[in-house]
């Protein structure tokens, strides 16, 4: 079986974009604000959304069940403020459980939350338990900086974010570190702003003792972790330095990287890098990267085809592309089991 644990919604119809856009208009002007019930999304619009796009692409690369959430360049927690998240990532979480129980054997929902720069992450809990409890999220996106590329937030270290924490070890879920638009001229969203964060998140996690507090937390950081297997080194080394336990000990018990790497001398030096135990197979699509690599032919985010390619073991293949999940994801792995697979 084929898990990809890093999916999202970037084919919504495109009513989703207009009340997001009618949602925006109306913080300056409130008599033009929408409610949820003016978003009108049909089944038939959804299917024709996903299987076109996503499942086609599953079916063509043999993914077999895809983690589904939000579109992450969409969550734009700098936007408005608590009230307008919670709006947003309420209609949001909605229409990928929709997703999920039209195709209940191929996608299974995990959460946004409704972040907002200088709030409490303490009022994110009623979300994700709606989310968890309702809809069957496996999972939840964790945004390290709502305030899109400013980075005003406190490190993911700070006690502050220990209630959502905390929640996520009530209810057995992992969360992945993504962050979502820059609004920082300085940062591409997807080039710069995606990378930097999972390389942030990585530097904070030596720098503190989160696991010590929680050491049944598990965070997924996207893209290949950034930069940190390139310079595996210096992370070891700053470790050292900060009088920290080796990584291994540190932060790789309950860190783990995806897939996400768009070439194949990428992909074999994660594989070379990380401990197999700490990836789990992702390819990210519909999304950062939609092109044909003209060097190979296939697309870039077609990631299957760089792990068959990277000379794993029969073993750390499957582990990789579905054992790891299931470790990672128990909420997953049990349901997979209620389907009998």
């Amino acid at each position: 079986m084929i898990i990809d644990c890093h999916g999202h919604f970037t084919t919504a119809p495109a009513e989703l974009e207009g009340w997001r856009n009618q949602q925006i208009a109306g913080l300056e002007n409130p008599d033009a604000a929408p409610v949820p019930a003016d978003l009108r999304i049909t089944d038939a619009q959804l299917r024709e959304s996903i299987e076109g796009n996503q499942l086609r692409l599953m079916d063509e690369r043999g993914i077999d069940l895809t983690i589904f959430s939000p579109r992450a360049s969409f969550m734009a927690h700098h936007v408005g403020g608590f009230e307008t998240s919670a709006e947003w990532a309420a209609i949001c979480n909605e229409l990928c459980f929709r997703v999920s129980q039209l195709y209940p054997e191929r996608f299974v929902p995990a959460a946004m939350l409704p972040q907002s720069p200088g709030v409490d992450p303490a009022t994110c809990i009623p979300e994700l338990t709606r989310c968890v409890e309702e809809y069957g999220a496996v999972a939840l996106n964790l945004n390290p900086d709502p305030s899109g590329g400013h980075w005003t937030s406190p490190p993911l270290t700070d006690r502050s974010w220990y209630p959502i924490y905390e929640k996520m070890v009530e209810y057995d879920i992992p969360a992945m570190v993504h962050v979502s638009t820059s609004i920082n001229p300085a940062f591409h969203t997807t080039g710069a702003h995606y990378l930097n964060a999972d390389t942030t998140a990585f530097m904070q996690l030596i720098q503190g003792d989160l696991f010590t507090d929680f050491p049944a937390l598990k965070l997924i950081i996207p893209h290949g972790g950034g930069a940190v297997p390139y310079h595996w080194g210096r992370f070891r080394g700053l470790a050292m330095a900060l009088n920290k336990p080796p990584l291994e000990e540190h932060v790789m018990r309950n860190v783990y990287f995806d897939t996400c790497v768009y070439h194949q001398p990428g992909i074999d030096l994660l594989l070379d890098v990380v401990p197999t135990r700490n990836i789990l197979f992702a390819s990210e699509m519909i999304g950062a990267v939609r092109d044909i690599d003209p060097c190979t032919g296939h697309h870039f985010d077609d990631t299957r085809r760089y792990l068959e390619e990277s000379g794993l073991s029969e073993a750390d293949l499957a582990a990789v592309q579905e054992h790891n999940a299931r470790t990672v994801y128990p909420r997953l792995n049990a349901l997979l089991k209620q389907q009998g697979r």
